[in-house]
Parts: structure tokens; sequence; C-alpha cells
């Protein structure tokens, strides 16, 4: 991951990063904060494994409908703390940092955390730069406007109608995540792979038993496609809002332009800092990513102050306002498809 050393020794001597990140530290804010993790780690853990003993004291029953909606809020918060590990915001050192990130990823909520590590590492260098960010990368949907044009089919009515499939398109999510670790791992592309595989398929050797030990075929069915439907919905809307719909850029900006313009911040109190782990701070979390979730809410107004002074834009909506933003870029991508369409029905 980046950090503020490397992005530091990269940068300029005056430049403007340089500038703020002597502001950062003289407020201490990339220090660790311990004691905010042991907490949260434990809140987590509790709801894990308060969720998986609630399963099995309900039993047979259609009310672990209930249980499937509070497991997929844990799977996600087991997700952003996995998150923090990634970035090194927890532990000093490296090695209990992917210790604690393969527990949380692979065995947690069964995603591969070396794939999804190294595939957010080129998001971070890159945001939304349409050849280097496997984030905006066409596949399901489609995030630069001539990436839409020549797609037929399925994947076709996808594209002209991606807007208003968006949310119902991350019920697949989880789902997603776990073909793309399946996939990493045969391509030869994660470190460790035989620990990773292992890990996955403990995971997914004891998800299923324990579906089929409580609950009778039909109902540990719904149980699973609900839980991993509302884990995907959940999860890809903490992510949805950071740079859907922002600029793309050619890659040539400075570091602090590059993360500040194709970032948006969403504006909320601590529920919205708890709900989307601290990435509503996505401007301060991409200039500083190794810095402590809790210690984004101090360094935010610095942030923002710093970018008035210098000229440079800085994007703070409310959540449902950026995922209308997000909506409405995704429509105007769109377009270009759904002219071609036309044009061909036509004929």
């Amino acid at each position: 991951m980046t950090t503020l050393t490397s992005a530091l020794r990269t940068a300029p001597t005056g430049s403007d990063f340089a500038v703020l990140a002597r502001r950062i530290n003289a407020e201490g804010l990339m220090e660790r904060r311990a004691a905010y993790y042991v907490a949260r780690i434990s809140v987590v853990t509790l709801m894990f494994l308060g969720g998986w003993t609630a399963f099995f004291l309900i039993g047979s029953s259609w009310w672990q409908i209930v249980t499937a909606a509070f497991l997929a809020i844990t799977f996600t918060q087991v997700g952003l703390l996995a998150h923090d590990l990634a970035h090194r915001q927890v532990f000093r050192t490296k090695r209990p940092g992917e210790i604690a990130g393969r527990i949380a990823g692979n065995v947690g909520i069964g995603m591969s955390y070396g794939w999804w590590m190294e595939k957010h590492t080129r998001h971070h260098n890159n945001p939304n730069h349409d050849d280097l960010d496997p984030d905006v990368a066409p596949e399901v949907l489609i995030w630069a406007t001539e990436s839409a044009l020549g797609r037929r089919g399925l994947k076709g009515f996808v594209t002209r109608h991606q807007a208003a499939l968006f949310f119902p398109l991350l019920t697949l999510l989880a789902v997603d995540l776990k073909i793309s670790s399946v996939k990493a791992l045969r391509r030869g592309v994660v470190k460790r792979p035989r620990l990773e595989s292992t890990l996955l398929l403990l995971h997914a050797v004891g998800y299923l038993s324990v579906l089929l030990i409580v609950l009778p075929p039909l109902q540990a069915l719904g149980f699973l496609l609900l839980h991993q439907a509302l884990f995907g919905l959940y999860l890809g809307m903490t992510f949805a809002p950071n740079h859907k719909g922002m600029p793309h850029p050619a890659g040539d900006e400075d570091f602090l332009r590059k993360q500040v313009l194709t970032s948006r911040n969403v504006r909320g109190g601590r529920f919205t800092d708890a709900a989307l782990g601290g990435l509503n701070y996505q401007i301060e979390h991409h200039l500083f990513p190794g810095m402590p979730a809790p210690n984004l809410r101090k360094a935010q107004p610095i942030v923002e102050a710093y970018c008035a002074q210098i000229g440079v834009s800085y994007e703070q909506t409310s959540l449902t306002t950026s995922y209308r933003q997000a909506l409405r870029y995704l429509h105007e991508v769109g377009a270009p498809a759904r002219a071609e369409h036309a044009a061909r029905a036509g004929r």
C-alpha cells in the first residue's frame, strides 16, 4: 500500500502534498490508535460470534432471515476491518497485519486477502484512471464512455440500463469477490497461494456445513442467497460513494491532485463513520492511506482548508447525493450504447 513515507519520498520538496503532510504530522494524526482498534476488533468479533451463536440457537426457522441480515452487516464490518489491516493502520509491522488480514478476509468472509490487497493498491496508485485503476475497468458496469460502444446481448442490455441496475447488481458483489479470488489464485498472482487457498476452502466448507447441519435444504438455500446478497449490497454501498462519478484523470497530475480530484467525501456523524468504516473521508484516506480511521475525521478540516488555500476542488456531499451523482454518471456513460442500440433497431 502507498504510505505517507513513500509518497513524501517521491514528492518534490516544497510541493503542495509535502506542505500538507507536514501539517498532518505536526498534529500527530499518523500515530497508531491501539485502543480504538482493540475496541473495534472486539466489537466486530463479538458480532461475528454472536451472529453464528444466534444462528445455532434459532435453528430451523424462517426467522433466520433476521440472522442472515445481521451477519451480512457483520461480514461487511469484517471486510472494512480487513481494509484497515491491508493499509497497515492497525499494526506497526507487516506480518501481524497480514495474519489478521487473512483471518478476516479468507477465513471470515471468503475473500482472498492477497488478491484484494494487490488490486486495491493499484487502485490507490491511480484512482479512476481508465487504464490503470482496476475498479473502473470495463466489466459488468462501464465507467468510460468509449467502452460502452459495441456491447451486445446481455452485456449491452446491462450497459444501456446500468444506472437502474446498479443497486440490484451489488447483490452479486459477494459472489464476484469469491470468484475473482479463486481466479487470482489459479493465475498465481497471489503471494502464498497454498495458504490462501486452504483458508478459502476452510471458509467454504465451514460455512456450507453449518448451513446444511442446522437448516433443511430449502431454508439453507434461502439463508445463503439472502445473506450473500445483503452482504454484497452493503459492501458495495460503502465503496460506491467514493469515486464513482468523479473525474477520470490523465495520469500526469501531481500526487495531491490525483488523489483529491478523483475522490468524494460523505458528510455525516459518528454513525456514518461506523457504517462506512471511515471511508466517508475518502479524500483524506487517499492522501494518507496509513492514517488510522478515527483520525480521518480530525484530518478532514485541515485538508479541506488547505485545498481551498491552494485552489484545489474539494468534493463533499451527503450520502444520498453521492449515490445520485454516481447513478447520473452511469446513465450518461450508457448514453452512447442506448443511441447505438436505437440506431440498430431503426435499421
